[in-house]
């Protein structure tokens, strides 16, 4: 598959990481599908995670994006979809990781925990891995969802 379209969320914590991801993502040629946050008033994380969730069911985008402050509270509610294999990742080999063994169609990423530096390497790094397959990986994302 073909990644063209990239949903992103964030609570207040990752806001403006999550500006500086979608900049990345339109230098990079991919259309950003922004859900807010829109401000670093305080919200609550898993009305976002809702949202990208239902994107991604939706066809709206093939992967997403998800940023609170450490990464657990936004992935916790993700994975709560059956659809959506959220991935939290410190650095570009848990992201790596993620997609080649997990096929995880969503990046999570706390904002109080990694540079922008380092979330940018994952979400490159995320978008360019392809799903490595195979019967052993296949059968395990199988039993996910």
């Amino acid at each position: 598959m073909t990644v063209k379209t990239v949903v992103l969320a964030s609570d207040h914590a990752g806001y403006q990481l999550k500006a500086e991801l979608k900049d990345l993502l339109v230098k990079r040629g991919y259309e950003a599908l922004d859900l807010g946050a829109n401000s670093p008033e305080s919200v609550d994380y898993p009305d976002f995670a809702d949202a990208v969730a239902a994107a991604i069911r939706d066809g709206r985008a093939q992967r997403g994006v998800l940023i609170c402050g450490t990464g657990v509270g936004i992935s916790m509610a993700a994975n709560r979809h059956r659809h959506v294999r959220a991935a939290l990742c410190t650095d570009g080999t848990t992201a790596r990781l993620s997609r080649e063994h997990n096929d995880a169609n969503v990046l999570v990423l706390g904002a109080r925990v990694v540079g922008a530096e380092v979330a940018k390497d994952c979400l490159t790094t995320f978008l360019d891995t392809p799903f490595e397959g195979g019967e052993r990986h296949s059968r395990r994302v199988g039993k996910l969802g």
